[in-house]
């Protein structure tokens, strides 16, 4: 009789098991993507301000990239008087030299003004997770899992990202081709290295997504280990 008993208990919680897989609904990816992009215009003056530290930084480091590309051009011709304009306008090559590379102060620079971008992304995020604290908690008791709050972080993060890190870099490159057609006029055009220069927007665009998914990371964990009911109950 009582092996019969548990039997029946067993099937039951089998049953029940199922009942609840059955009831979770995973949402498409397309599906993500969309509540992250409508995430996004509805937040677009805050996300603007987040782009637009990483436009700043990925700018920079474009900027400094292409003018580095620019004077290794003007060396791969070994031309003596591409090479004394070089020296004229501040670079500090040697006789034997056939490129040049970022100056120390330049890469400190570089660094740090990423650095700084990393930590606005963050201190944005952060605030952009107190503000929905509802909306989380909402979509926790719908029945959003953990993953899903994190991917949907992860996508706003990355639209954002890749919109900043491609106007940054397409911006610096073009501001440091203006600047040394400035200093050197129309040879920079027939010298200039255009595989090397899509290279440098590339790298720059790249490390920029990279550092907008850095930025996001921790934020992103706190919103998806949020309880439900802490999030309810916050007041706004």
């Amino acid at each position: 009789m009582s092996a019969a008993v548990n039997g029946k208990t067993n099937i039951s919680k089998e049953l029940k098991k199922a009942e609840g897989i059955n009831r979770l609904v995973v949402l498409p990816f397309k599906k993500s993507v969309e509540i992250a992009y409508k995430s996004i215009k509805v937040r677009f003056f805050r996300s603007l301000i987040t782009t637009m530290s990483l436009v700043l930084a990925v700018s920079f480091l474009s900027f400094v990239s292409v003018t580095n590309d620019v004077a290794n051009g003007f060396l791969a011709t070994q031309n003596p008087d591409l090479r004394q304009a070089l020296v004229r306008s501040g670079y500090d090559i040697a006789p034997e030299d056939t490129s040049v590379g970022s100056s120390p102060k330049q890469k400190w620079i570089i660094v740090l003004s990423l650095l700084v971008c990393v930590v606005g992304i963050v201190n944005a995020q952060l605030m952009a997770v107190t503000e929905r604290f509802r909306e989380i908690g909402t979509m926790k008791c719908l029945g959003a899992l953990d993953r899903f709050v994190l991917r949907l972080f992860l996508l706003e993060a990355s639209m954002q990202g890749l919109v900043g890190s491609v106007v940054g870099a397409v911006a610096g490159a073009i501001f440091a081709i203006i600047n040394n057609f400035i200093r050197f006029g129309t040879v920079v055009f027939v010298e200039l290295a255009l595989l090397d220069v899509l290279f440098s927007i590339l790298l720059a665009s790249l490390i920029g997504c990279f550092l907008s998914l850095v930025g996001v990371f921790y934020p992103a964990l706190v919103a998806a280990r949020m309880q439900p009911v802490e999030a309810m109950r916050v007041e706004q």
